[in-house]
């Protein structure tokens, strides 16, 4: 781990070294890359330039990465090299990673995304759960055990909301973890509680109803779906 963190001490000394002059950017270049770039299926890098220096906003930190030349920069954060190219095919533009020794192969490893484009986690974030369910289930489509669309993760979420009484926040998010896990018992069972502590009975024994039905055992939801069919008879 030591020897790890003295190269990586002085491969970064000897990178500032090295571009001891200001890189100038180019009106048309700084057009061209600034925007949002998917590290992942959920996350953005942000590329941007403040006072022609070239930043970055990834997982919510400003970083400045050390500029080799206009189109080369090393990123201590992700301790990695990168470049801006552009798909010869489909002239879609993409942050690369240059490999160690550089062996000429170009990648295209985080595509730009459009204007204005917002990850599912974003749109979680502001309340647009409709937008946030359609990206989840893309990512669902692309890989039904990612690790963005935990069950556990959402109703966790949803929970907290509960306990700040925030019963609409927590309908949104249950609701989207159903929807995302529609043979779960307990994502059912678990919007059904935030109908039911927000004043929706209904809702509520329809989601009871739903939890049932997948698993027939569930004590709490047999005892609500009983007791409303007594009282609505």
């Amino acid at each position: 781990m030591k020897l790890k963190t003295f190269l990586f001490a002085l491969t970064l000394s000897l990178i500032i070294f090295n571009c001891s002059s200001n890189i100038e950017y180019s009106e048309t270049f700084k057009k061209e890359t600034a925007g949002s770039y998917l590290y992942n299926q959920d996350d953005l890098i942000e590329v941007y330039y403040e006072n022609d220096k070239l930043f970055l906003n990834w997982r919510g930190g400003k970083i400045e990465p050390v500029a080799i030349a206009e189109n080369e920069f090393f990123v201590a954060d992700m301790y990695k090299k990168l470049w801006f190219v552009q798909h010869p095919e489909t002239k879609e533009r993409y942050l690369s990673i240059i490999p160690e020794g550089d062996n000429g192969k170009t990648t295209y490893d985080y595509l730009k995304a459009p204007k204005g484009y917002k990850t599912p986690s974003l749109h979680l974030k502001e309340g647009n759960y409709e937008k946030a369910l359609a990206g989840y289930l893309e990512i669902k489509k692309q890989d039904s055990t990612s690790i963005f669309i935990r069950e556990r993760d959402f109703n966790s979420m949803g929970y907290k909301h509960i306990r700040k009484h925030e019963y609409e926040k927590a309908i949104g998010v249950l609701k989207l973890n159903a929807a995302l896990h529609p043979n779960s018992a307990n994502a059912f069972d678990s919007l059904a509680e935030a109908y039911l502590l927000n004043g929706d009975s209904l809702e509520a024994y329809r989601n009871y109803k739903k939890t049932l039905e997948i698993y027939s055992a569930n004590k709490r939801a047999k005892a609500y779906v009983d007791a409303y069919k007594s009282k609505v008879q």
